[in-house]
């Protein structure tokens, strides 16, 4: 007797019944976990599932371990790294949560396991849903962008908190800014921070702190407390207030696991409410062994400068000579370049003399004979126009041999001596009898006028 798969049998039915016939094929252990873990994830799409997390172990790999139960019975989860590094939160044994998982089996130990995908507390998944939804909406908007936060004032000369009168944290930020930087004046603006219209009436003090106009930078601060507590924070109307402040804004709201939406859209977030203090108060003592220094360093700086200076001053003290001294000093020196200068001037004008006579020889030398020059040109005129009678009377004698010698092959010549140009039809010049027919036209050309014959015969 036997028992097998049949992979061919869907959903329960996928055990064989008990046969003796005919064994089918062995499966292997990590075969049937295998089809047992295809099975479930076909048969479960991913779900949410509601339970308290027992055993929450966080590996060094960063995926956490725990097992979700409730009263009748429990369950393996894992949570890999990938998905439980975007969780805001800190999952802890005695949490009530609510996760979405993938039912699955666990091959290597044959375990029914969870593989989660997303968690959150129970009872607040629609509050989570809502904040997610208005964080993607607005950072899509650019509203959290980095480029857009302004920078803190370093030495703000006053601060402005903005919380509820009563709230502990209003104490723990006057207590901190006290202790830090006395001198640093405080303006509180008490407001309601939670509950019914808390996100409209913190947006209306944002707006009365920026027309104010006397703080450098806002606290917005408020203690711990549930998801339903910090809601106020998480409302549109308030970070799009926080964005318009013309004040630079801090947050410290909750705890360090705490983030809101105004936390996104402030120019900084701080972990606690006394933390924003910090941040934006420069501690006293630090500033008075700063100025200390700086006074120290100030004087040294001083006295050198100034020692330097009187150096300066020594050494121009020596170099300082009597102004009638130099007077004449200066006098004396002018007249040896006035005597200088006349000699100079002497010297240069006697060379340039000898130099100009020098010149003038030389150019007279250079002069051409004018006479000469124009009995030559006469010369040379004389024999042009003998030159060019000559060749003018050899040029027309021989014009007129030519003239002759064309006269006597002139056609017309030969026609007013009797003779005639005869054609035929197509203008060619008739030269043979033979090239006739009886009948062709034929058109004859005289000294004068012409005449169309036609030909009766040919001989």
């Amino acid at each position: 007797m036997w028992i097998g798969y049949n992979r061919h049998m869907p959903g329960e039915q996928g055990l064989a019944r008990v046969s003796t016939a005919f064994p089918p094929e062995i499966l292997t252990v990590s075969a049937l976990a295998r089809s047992v873990r295809d099975l479930l994830e076909r048969r479960f799409p991913p779900v949410w599932i509601g339970g308290e997390i027992s055993a929450f172990t966080l590996a060094s790999s960063g995926h956490a371990y725990f097992v979700l139960k409730d009263e009748h019975a429990q369950v393996r989860c894992v949570m890999f790294r990938h998905r439980h590094q975007y969780l805001d939160w800190q999952p802890r044994d005695g949490m009530q949560i609510e996760a979405q998982a993938l039912v699955t089996l666990y091959e290597p130990r044959g375990d029914f396991q969870l593989n989660i995908e997303t968690m959150r507390r129970a009872g607040l998944g629609a509050l989570f849903e809502a904040f997610l939804r208005l964080r993607d909406k607005l950072e899509k908007e650019g509203l959290f962008k980095a480029e857009t936060k302004r920078p803190l004032p370093v030495y703000p000369r006053a601060i402005g908190v903005i919380t509820s009168r009563d709230a502990a944290a209003l104490r723990d930020v006057l207590t901190t800014l006290n202790r830090r930087n006395p001198s640093v004046k405080v303006v509180i603006f008490p407001v309601q921070v939670q509950g019914e219209g808390a996100a409209e009436k913190i947006a209306a003090a944002l707006e009365i702190a920026g027309q104010h106009g006397e703080c450098d930078v806002l606290l917005l601060v408020r203690g711990g407390g549930g998801i339903e507590d910090l809601w106020a924070f998480n409302e549109e109307v308030l970070a799009r207030a926080v964005r318009a402040c013309p004040i630079p804004v801090v947050t410290g709201i909750g705890h360090e696991t705490d983030f809101t939406i105004a936390d996104f859209a402030a120019d900084l977030r701080a972990p606690t409410p006394t933390a924003a203090a910090e941040l934006v108060s420069p501690e006293r003592a630090r500033l008075l062994g700063t100025i200390s220094t700086l006074t120290a360093r100030l004087a040294v700086r001083a006295r050198q400068e100034l020692e330097s200076r009187m150096l300066h001053v020594d050494h121009l003290a020596r170099r300082l000579v009597h102004p009638g001294a130099r007077l004449r000093a200066q006098s004396e020196l002018l007249g040896q370049l006035r005597l200088r200068c006349g000699q100079a001037a002497g010297r240069i004008r006697s060379e340039r003399s000898w130099e100009v006579g020098r010149l003038l020889q030389r150019a007279q030398a250079g002069l051409p004979n004018t006479d000469k020059l124009l009995a030559t040109s006469a010369q040379l005129v004389a024999r042009l126009r003998a030159a060019t009678h000559a060749t003018l009377e050899r040029a027309g004698s021989a014009c007129a041999r030519r003239i002759a010698s064309l006269s006597h092959l002139d056609p017309a010549a030969v026609l007013e001596r009797g003779y005639s140009v005869v054609r035929d039809g197509s203008g060619r010049i008739v030269l043979r009898s033979a090239s006739l027919a009886a009948g062709d036209l034929l058109d004859i050309t005289f000294a004068e006028g012409g005449a169309r014959a036609r030909v009766e015969r040919s001989r």
